[in-house]
């Protein structure tokens, strides 16, 4: 089991940027596929971003594409998530999540594929 502590989440008017930033606790994130999900109130659990161990495929939900992206620096031990022009849907409560692996990214995009979780960051966009 790795520990996975997120960070970055936090209230941004609509139009805005917010980074998260996801680490492993005492584990190198190196051989990690790592993906981003969120859950907002009354809505069904949601794919965000995808990234593969080496950092060289990605992938993203329908709703975020070109707007969020997603990206690693692994000397770091980091997994990021930059988001911009935020939306008031876009509030939620995000989640990393990361399973050992070598496989493209779209292969991680069901939060089926991920046995490692945060605990997760809120998300808060205003109008």
């Amino acid at each position: 089991q790795v520990q996975l502590v997120e960070s970055g989440g936090g209230l941004v008017q609509a139009g805005g940027s917010l980074r998260l930033s996801c680490s492993p606790s005492g584990r190198t994130f190196t051989n990690y596929a790592v993906g981003w999900f969120r859950r907002a109130p009354g809505k069904a659990f949601e794919f965000v971003a995808s990234i593969s161990s080496s950092g060289g495929t990605t992938y993203f939900g329908d709703s975020v594409k070109g707007r969020f992206t997603i990206s690693r620096d692994n000397a770091k031990n980091t997994v990021f998530l930059q988001m911009n022009s935020l939306k008031p849907e876009d509030t939620a409560v995000y989640y990393c999540a990361a399973r050992l692996g070598t496989g493209s990214a779209t292969y991680y995009r069901s939060d089926t594929k991920f046995d490692n979780w945060g605990q997760g960051t809120q998300v808060t966009v205003s109008s």
